[in-house]
């Protein structure tokens, strides 16, 4: 299986305009959902990288739309970040490489959907935070993206996944599931579902104040974890933010949620001891600087009264659709071991535990910094 996906990554990146001649390519990087490879071209004598993805395509069912998505943002990224000066656009914001036929993407003999980027060189990300300091540049890093693409012109976006955030369609989808109970494991998780059915009142916080208007419809990333924030290898700076599938309408309050959820931690997410899980309030009040620095005064006062309550909401969220998946048999997230949605599920729910019992210092601390 895997030896054939290399084969048509190969004959796929001689579809898009790489000049010079093929050296390789290799799995790369943790995402969850596409299957991404790093490729090397050999140009003039200068090994140039470029990174490959094959797009999941059952969970982003409008390709299309997602690429005119990519291409506006980064383009946009790039003009704003021009007009203020900067230098080394190519690292500061994605660039998608055409086809040979000029299209953002290339659709290979089975169907299977791929688009080409530059590798961005000198940089790195994590997967676990080290320091409040970096805290702080990643969390002004995420609420910059927000501030840059506050002017992008119309038409609206496409929205990539629909509902992507929106708590009540995700409580649905768990009730689905365990009605089905597909795989045959609700039996095993009778802890977890408790969890999730217990604290469903406030749930839909965020989605009933973009309805009823009380928050503004913003241009999000809406997956702001630690691992899609890219930092300077020498300057320590957040360079670059990564991962683009999921940019499309949302509230402000949903970057700021998912990026406290992976960054004020104690362990990975899909750490397989939940005990070791705690919230993090030092590296928590660094990201609300940063956010803060970031966004540079843009949040009503509705979005920042939301902050504290949008960490403990995503972060519930990504614990009720890790565990759907597992519930509905592993068919969403990759993974690489049995119960590996359940760990990730009962690392969210010790989360949230350690989220509650610092309660009230996590609102404190938010009003003070936007006070």
């Amino acid at each position: 299986m895997e030896t054939d996906l290399l084969a048509r990554a190969r004959s796929a990146a001689l579809e898009f305009a790489l000049y010079g001649d093929f050296l390789g390519l290799e799995a790369y990087g943790s995402g969850h959902i596409n299957r991404t490879y790093l490729v090397a071209m050999d140009q003039g004598g200068r090994k140039v990288r470029y990174i490959l993805q094959l797009l999941n395509t059952f969970a982003f069912r409008e390709p299309l739309g997602l690429m005119d998505n990519i291409v506006r943002v980064t383009e946009h990224l790039r003009r704003r970040l021009a007009a203020e000066g900067r230098t080394e656009l190519s690292r500061r914001s994605l660039t998608v490489l055409p086809s040979r036929d000029g299209r953002p993407y290339h659709i290979d003999a089975e169907g299977g959907f791929w688009r080409c980027y530059l590798f961005i060189e000198g940089a790195s990300s994590s997967d676990l935070m080290d320091s409040p300091d970096r805290a702080f540049v990643l969390g002004e890093a995420a609420g910059r993206f927000q501030y840059l693409l506050s002017d992008l012109p119309g038409p609206r976006l496409s929205e990539t996944i629909p509902g992507f955030h929106d708590a009540r369609k995700r409580y649905a989808d768990f009730e689905r599931a365990l009605a089905a109970d597909a795989a045959g494991r609700a039996a095993g998780v009778g802890p977890e579902i408790e969890f999730f059915k217990a604290n469903r009142v406030g749930f839909d916080r965020i989605v009933q104040a973009l309805e009823s208007g009380a928050v503004p419809e913003r241009i999000t990333h809406n997956d702001t974890k630690i691992s899609n924030l890219l930092i300077d290898d020498v300057t320590g700076e957040a360079i670059c933010v990564i991962d683009l599938d999921t940019v499309m309408p949302g509230s402000s309050t949903y970057d700021f949620g998912d990026l406290v959820r992976t960054v004020a931690t104690s362990t990975a997410e899909d750490d397989p001891v939940p005990s070791r899980m705690r919230f993090v309030l030092p590296m928590y009040e660094a990201i609300l600087r940063g956010f803060a620095r970031g966004t540079s005064g843009s949040l009503t006062a509705a979005e920042r009264e939301l902050l504290p309550w949008s960490a403990r909401i995503l972060t519930m969220l990504m614990g009720i659709r890790f565990l759907t998946d597992h519930l509905e048999g592993d068919v969403y997230y990759h993974v690489a071991r049995e119960g590996h949605n359940l760990d990730r599920s009962r690392t969210q729910i010790a989360l949230i535990r350690s989220m509650d019992s610092q309660w009230r210092e996590i609102t404190a601390l938010a009003s003070a910094v936007f006070g």
